[in-house]
């Protein structure tokens, strides 16, 4: 199978219906071909493609075992992407992540210069495994690069490839010697994904799969001009006023003293979501929306990435430790008091015709 499976126009924009059916046809084998070595997880495979043709970054949290870096390295096969992982430890340097310059000499000439050595972040997808292991002097090499798409050493910014997406992984056990990361970075991730143990039936297949002979050959389903086209044409996704009020009644509900709140955030949460939550739930929502064949965000949409868009921006107070009381519970509760106005949905065939259209409306 060719690595390029979209159309592509010479003069002028590619075809967006055309990318967006397409699309459809190449997540199906995305995830026939990732069903072949992972077990179940469908949802957080979900969440973490559409992370990824968001131009998002994302937090994978569970247990050891659990094939988290397995999947971040299938995907980036699947997809033609260059791959690398960091392991973080307490001993890492920022350099060994961003790269550092060295002495070269020539010896013809006998004169010496500096040369950049790129690290590991120069790839299309990169791993960052238990990234609270490091401290945070070594977390924080990882902020230009997830803001700007470029590293700069010596003064002399240097360019990240395109597509470039950061994949972390934290245990939520064994947090001894941790470095939690700060807000500031947190809110950088698109999305926190929790992934959970497997099913008995689940787990059954894992164990008869893995303790079998193995050979697996895995199709390439996208390269990487694709994935440039996909976040572009996404972001082209119309999206009704409604949709963009409900996505931001919710990012507003967290904020205690900034006007009325519900109940369960008054009584647990320190401090709310900013901004970009709003914009990361309608981002989520037109991506959630393209992978379903749709041509328009609807209110269900942006339930579905509400909790892994939120869960690690709502910051609780005491009183929701002492409580029990984690971010999803408060998310659940925001779903639950504030309502979506599902009759105010967008007409399939206008859906498609303004999407189809070049304009302000979608992003032109």
């Amino acid at each position: 199978m060719t690595d390029d499976v979209f159309l592509q126009v010479d003069s002028g924009q590619p075809d967006d219906i055309a990318i967006v059916e397409q699309l459809v046809a190449a997540y199906s084998r995305i995830r026939e071909q990732l069903a072949r070595v992972i077990v179940g997880q469908e949802g957080v495979i979900d969440q973490v493609l559409i992370a990824l043709f968001c131009e998002g970054h994302c937090i994978l949290e569970g247990v050891p075992g659990l094939a988290k870096t397995l999947l971040v390295s299938t995907l980036a096969r699947t997809m033609s992407l260059s791959f690398s992982r960091v392991q973080f430890t307490p001993d890492l340097m920022p350099s060994d992540i961003t790269g550092t310059e060295v002495i070269e000499e020539d010896k013809s000439s006998g004169t010496r210069s500096l040369r950049f050595v790129k690290g590991p972040i120069f790839a299309n997808c990169v791993l960052a495994d238990e990234i609270n292991r490091t401290p945070p002097k070594t977390q924080s090499a990882l902020l230009e690069a997830m803001q700007e798409h470029q590293v700069t050493a010596a003064g002399i910014p240097h360019k990240l490839p395109r597509p470039f997406f950061v994949l972390a992984t934290q245990n939520p056990i064994e947090q001894e010697g941790t470095y939690p990361l700060p807000e500031a970075q947190l809110d950088r991730f698109m999305m926190k994904i929790l992934v959970d143990y497997p099913s008995e039936d689940e787990e059954f297949k894992i164990v008869k799969m893995t303790t079998a002979m193995q050979d697996l050959t895995l199709e390439r389903t996208l390269s990487a001009r694709n994935v440039l086209e996909l976040r572009a044409t996404v972001r082209r996704v119309p999206c009704a006023d409604h949709v963009i009020r409900y996505a931001m009644r919710l990012a507003r509900a967290t904020r205690v003293n900034k006007g009325e709140v519900p109940k369960a955030v008054s009584d647990y949460v320190a401090w709310g979501v900013g901004p970009r939550a709003s914009q990361n739930l309608i981002l989520g929502g037109k991506a959630r929306a393209i992978l379903q064949g749709r041509y328009y965000v609807s209110t269900e949409d942006v339930r579905a990435v509400a909790h892994p868009v939120l869960r690690h921006r709502i910051i609780t107070n005491f009183n929701a430790e002492a409580d029990g009381v984690r971010p999803d519970h408060i998310v659940d509760e925001l779903l639950k008091v504030i309502p979506a106005d599902a009759s105010a949905s967008m007409d399939e065939k206008v859906a498609r015709r303004v999407f189809a259209a070049p304009g302000p409306e979608n992003g032109d």
